[in-house]
């Protein structure tokens, strides 16, 4: 199905739906409509837990998303064309990006993006490791720096650790943070995969969770930072050093006012999340904050917040040996019926290595 000249093939929906029954859609092509934009030909984009729920319909309480709706937010690719006034870009420069939630759409053979949040990419990995980064590296990223102090030579607890999240986290908390011990829990077939995907010594411990209960591993009181990617934060209270750890997690629920306030709900129409929602979700925040407390520990939600900037701190990282992507299966777009098994293995979290990547357009279809 070939798109016309302003025209654009996507991974979209016309109705919230499960990966089942996402569709190749013909969208108009994105244009710059402000002098910062930058238009990007988009060769590879990632799959995110994130995406899926969202086109799921996980906010649709508070967002009203219109239809037909473009999936996805991770890409890599070149830039096609720059608003007059971009000034860190030109046309040709491969870049990588997580869109903001107003620009939505990186399943897509364009994307269109203000200049602040995209970065170049880093010249070491390919549009698909590229693509895999944005959302899951910076969310790490941003997470690890919540800590109040130094991480340096402390314990960090990453559940997951060969999740999406998970393996960025545990290699900055080790070759960033310069963390002293790092713990993560994986399933017993991938406990070999760890040291061979993140780095010998990377992870100093490894929980096979689906033989081992973490609690009855790891001693009691001797994690100072917490990085809750698996919705289990209250549950492992019992492991936190009272008095000065830290959880963050992306994986219970923010209260109402952080959802307001986040990322998600920046968009030209200003929704609003309605009352009884976002009093519920500020009584259940305040009673795992409230939990935390009893156990002289700091709990939060995080949402990411797209930043170009962090995008220039992990190329860094990249090119200094300090990180490195791990990709998974990589479907091409134009093949729906594999687009959609790669986005259950996601949806149902089961089987997964690493990030799922979509192929869209190889480098050097470009110009």
């Amino acid at each position: 199905m070939p798109s016309m000249p302003n025209t654009m093939l996507s991974v979209g929906i016309t109705s919230y739906a499960k990966p089942s029954d996402y569709q190749l859609l013909e969208f108009l092509r994105p244009e710059i409509t402000d002098s910062k934009d930058v238009l990007v030909k988009v060769h590879a984009a990632s799959v995110n837990p994130v995406d899926l729920k969202k086109a799921e319909g996980i906010f649709k309480i508070a967002l009203q998303d219109s239809f037909p709706y473009k999936i996805g937010y991770d890409t890599a690719g070149t830039v096609t064309e720059i608003g007059q006034a971009v000034t860190r870009f030109k046309v040709g420069d491969a870049v990588y990006v997580r869109l903001p939630e107003s620009h939505r759409g990186s399943w897509s053979e364009y994307a269109v993006c203000p200049e602040n949040f995209i970065a170049r990419k880093p010249p070491s990995l390919s549009f698909e490791e590229a693509a895999s980064m944005p959302l899951a590296a910076t969310t790490a990223f941003q997470a690890l720096k919540k800590y109040d102090g130094d991480l340096a030579g402390k314990t960090v607890f990453v559940p997951a650790g060969l999740g999406g999240t998970g393996l960025f986290a545990c290699q900055l908390a080790k070759n960033v943070f310069k963390a002293g011990k790092v713990i993560t829990t994986v399933s017993t077939s991938k406990v070999p995969k760890v040291p061979e995907l993140l780095g010998q010594g990377t992870v100093d411990e490894i929980i096979d969770y689906k033989t081992m209960d973490p609690k009855s591993v790891i001693p009691h009181g001797s994690v100072d930072f917490l990085f809750d990617t698996t919705g289990l934060a209250m549950d492992y209270l019992c492991l936190m050093r009272p008095g000065s750890s830290c959880i963050i997690s992306i994986a219970t629920s923010p209260s109402g006012t952080q959802l307001q306030d986040s990322s998600v709900m920046r968009l030209p129409h200003r929704p609003i999340v309605p009352l009884v929602p976002r009093v519920f979700l500020n009584i259940t925040d305040s009673i795992r904050r409230f939990r935390a407390r009893r156990y002289g520990v700091s709990y939060s939600y995080m949402f990411l917040e797209t930043s170009g900037e962090d995008l220039d701190s992990l190329r860094g990282f990249i090119e200094e040996g300090k990180l490195k992507p791990v990709v998974g299966n990589i479907v091409e777009m134009g093949d729906i019926s594999e687009v959609r098994k790669a986005c259950q293995v996601v949806y149902s979290n089961q089987g997964g290595l690493g990030k799922m990547v979509i192929s869209v357009a190889k480098g050097g279809d470009d110009q």
